[in-house]
């Protein structure tokens, strides 16, 4: 065997390990590679290219509801960072410090941004007067650096990219129709880009964002059992524009401090998109997001560089100039087989076979990365059928991803059932809740499960805390996370 099989070939099992499963299939995949520096890792071409696609789409959905992108400084004064207590309480444990500049000792420390309501704020100070000025609607692509224990590839890394939105509105209820509305926009991107189906709801208390009045979010539930945290979306009320003063005068000539939110998601979700649907040959990348969504292995038998290449090339043109994004691997240096469990380990959605007796026949073999079944199709008919082939893969992945969360969704009706389902099945668990975070911090310390979302429907009647056998108020999910 040689190195290049060695290369495919090495991954662990997710039965046998999940955890180095999924490095492997980063590593393995060209995904992502570890820094000189611990924690910080490198993101490879093939890797940021998933990224670009997201970044791209969501871009397009932000512009759609009325935001604009613009950049703020990587670097915050800590008097910024200390102006909203319960922010700075919050982010203190993961916050990196500047205490030198060149060589001389700063007389201030500079937090490098983890995150940026205390820099943007203290602008929107200067920039909003009156409720002429309002709604601000601005969106900033960054990276930003918190200072994590325990990392892994996007998941948990200690310099990430995301996308941080920050607004500010005249009333409350702009402010919270605001925050539900990216909620939205995150939960559409999530289930109808990704192929991750998510749960949308309200974060406890005890979860939060510092210097929040409320968070949101959408979790999703990966194959390992537990929940992944996918994005947020904050309503801030007044609390950081009492701390910043941003303050405008409203239609009766009065002045008021602004309502503002804020929220993101980052490279976390291409984490999300590995796990959820990659198995033990390597990734499988729903096709809207997929940097190559189709790959053209021409077999090279014969001389076929003078009869099959042209074709496969000619069918690349065709496939290119309907809009999907196609690699042509012509290399001559391995062999189709090679070639086949390379982009399969790749995750490329569909695979196209071009031979010297389809050509004859006047046919195409198309092979589904999901399920791996093959289909005969007319050369010209194919490209409509590859783009029907797509979506039909888009809509199974999805499908698939769904069925597990259901299947992996279970009820617990008090501590010791929610416990054992923790710590025995893993996944969601529905249970009522009183509402008492005692009641939430004892079921942590008991089972490491914490609140994941609050979920809109009430409990049934009678039913009762699952912690506490109280009346229930809450009906909430349960589960271990990322």
């Amino acid at each position: 065997m040689n190195k290049k099989d060695d290369f495919i070939t090495q991954i662990t099992k997710r039965s046998e390990d999940f955890s180095r499963w999924y490095v492997d299939v980063i590593r393995r995949a060209e995904l992502a590679d570890y820094s000189p520096m611990k924690g910080v890792m490198v993101i490879r071409p093939y890797g940021y290219e998933i990224w670009e696609l997201m970044k791209e789409q969501l871009d397009r959905m932000f512009k759609a509801t009325g935001h604009r992108n613009a950049y703020f400084p990587l670097f915050i004064p800590e008097s910024f960072l200390k102006k909203e207590a319960e922010h700075v309480e919050g982010f203190a444990p993961e916050v990196a410090w500047v205490t030198m500049g060149g060589n001389e000792v700063l007389e201030e420390r500079y937090a490098i941004r983890p995150t940026s309501e205390a820099i943007i704020c203290s602008m929107y100070a200067r920039w909003i007067s009156s409720w002429r000025d309002l709604p601000v609607l601005i969106n900033q692509w960054a990276n930003v650096v918190r200072w994590e224990k325990v990392t892994r590839p996007f998941l948990r890394t200690t310099e990430f990219l995301w996308q941080e939105g920050h607004t500010v509105h005249a009333t409350a209820a702009e402010a919270q129709e605001e925050t539900l509305r990216i909620l939205e926009v995150y939960r559409t991107f999530a289930e109808e880009y990704l192929a991750l189906p998510v749960i949308a709801g309200l974060k406890t208390d005890a979860e939060k964002f510092a210097g929040a009045v409320s968070t949101y979010c959408i979790e999703a539930l990966m194959p390992d059992g537990r929940a992944l945290q996918a994005g947020t979306s904050h309503n801030l009320g007044q609390n950081f524009s009492r701390a910043f003063n941003i303050r405008f005068e409203n239609r009766d000539q009065e002045l008021e401090f602004g309502w503002g939110t804020s929220w993101g998601v980052s490279t976390r979700l291409v984490g999300a998109v590995i796990m959820a649907h990659g198995d033990d040959s390597g990734l499988i990348i729903p096709p809207r997001v997929a940097p190559f969504q189709a790959v053209i292995i021409p077999i090279s038998r014969g001389d076929w560089k003078e009869t099959v290449l042209p074709e496969a090339t000619m069918l690349q043109q065709e496939l290119q100039a309907a809009g999907i994004r196609v690699h042509l691997d012509d290399r001559d240096t391995n062999t189709p087989g090679w070639k086949f469990s390379e982009w399969e380990m790749r995750g490329v959605p569909l695979r196209v076979e071009i031979g010297p007796k389809d050509i004859e026949k006047k046919q195409v073999v198309l092979v589904n990365r999901l399920n791996r079944e093959k289909s005969f199709v007319s050369r010209e008919n194919c490209v409509a059928e590859i783009g029907r082939k797509l979506d039909e893969i888009q809509a199974m992945l999805f499908e698939r991803a769904l069925r597990f969360r259901q299947e992996n969704t279970r009820d617990a009706a008090d501590s010791d059932s929610l416990a054992d389902i923790i710590e025995k099945q893993r996944g969601l668990v529905r249970a009522a809740w009183c509402g008492s975070a005692d009641c939430e911090a004892r079921v942590k310390e008991k089972t490491k499960a914490t609140i994941r979302v609050i979920l809109e429907e009430t409990p049934p009647s009678g039913a009762a805390c699952a912690a506490c056998g109280k009346p229930g108020k809450h009906m909430v999910l349960f589960a271990r996370s990322y």
